[in-house]
């Protein structure tokens, strides 16, 4: 499967702010290595460079299409395409950055102890997760691709529990950092146009799925999943629908 940078770009504001956030508690620290994991079209990748100009920052996805319109954005960025699940850096980093990337990724319990594994003494991971699994947008999604319609080509692609508790990463890291922070946001989207909740979706795990389908197929559940995310997500009266999507954010520092 692989991704649409301009589907993914449609709601850049809404994706980014949790960057923002997560990497305001990122401080006390001038990191001179710099790795973006998951760094898709790049506006993350953008981020750090404008906060550390001096850094030697790296990006890395695993979509061509994502790198080559960040590579065009940023072009005194290295970029590199590989697995994440397979990814080691050339050396030790001082600052390894992830904005939804690893929920993709399964084997936390030995993921992010590697992660940590590649940072310098007192070198930090921050990473921002999506945490909206148990949401109508996400289980509506399930239960479509796992129905007797669809399980044959996509339930193989279904991630019910793609992150851990919040108590596992901590007996999960803590023993291994000198500080970890923990916590959610919970954000109230404000969108406007037509069926947004399925446009915002469909620039992430829907449009993964639609990529795996034919054509024809996959209109066809695009228009099931559609139809009924338009239901749990109603147009209010000022034209604008709200859509609530939680994050989970963890800052370890070795």
């Amino acid at each position: 499967m692989d991704w649409n940078p301009q589907q993914y770009l449609k709601f850049g504001g809404q994706r980014l702010r949790p960057a923002h956030d997560l990497l305001a508690r990122v401080t006390g620290t001038a990191p001179q290595h710099i790795v973006d994991l998951g760094c898709g079209t790049g506006t993350v990748t953008a981020v750090l460079r404008a906060r550390w100009p001096d850094a030697h920052i790296v990006g890395v996805d695993n979509s061509k299409p994502m790198l080559q319109r960040a590579q065009a954005e940023l072009p005194d960025v290295s970029w590199e395409f590989a697995n994440l699940a397979e990814w080691t850096p050339s050396g030790p980093a001082d600052l390894l950055v992830s904005n939804a990337a690893l929920h993709w990724l399964d084997n936390h319990p030995t993921l992010f102890p590697g992660l940590l594994s590649h940072l310098r003494p007192g070198g930090v991971l921050a990473v921002q997760m999506p945490a909206q699994h148990g949401a109508p947008s996400h289980q509506i999604g399930y239960e479509l691709a796992e129905s007797a319609r669809w399980r044959g080509r996509l339930s193989g692609l279904v991630r019910r529990q793609p992150i851990l508790d919040p108590d596992e990463y901590f007996a999960l890291l803590r023993p291994l950092v000198s500080s970890l922070d923990l916590w959610f946001t919970e954000y109230i989207q404000v969108l406007t146009g037509d069926n947004p909740v399925a446009e915002f979706t469909k620039g992430s795990f829907v449009g993964a799925w639609l990529s795996a389908l034919p054509s024809d197929e996959a209109r066809e559940f695009e228009s099931d999943y559609r139809q009924q995310v338009a239901a749990a997500y109603p147009v209010s009266g000022d034209g604008v629908t709200l859509f609530p999507f939680r994050r989970f954010f963890l800052v370890a520092q070795r």
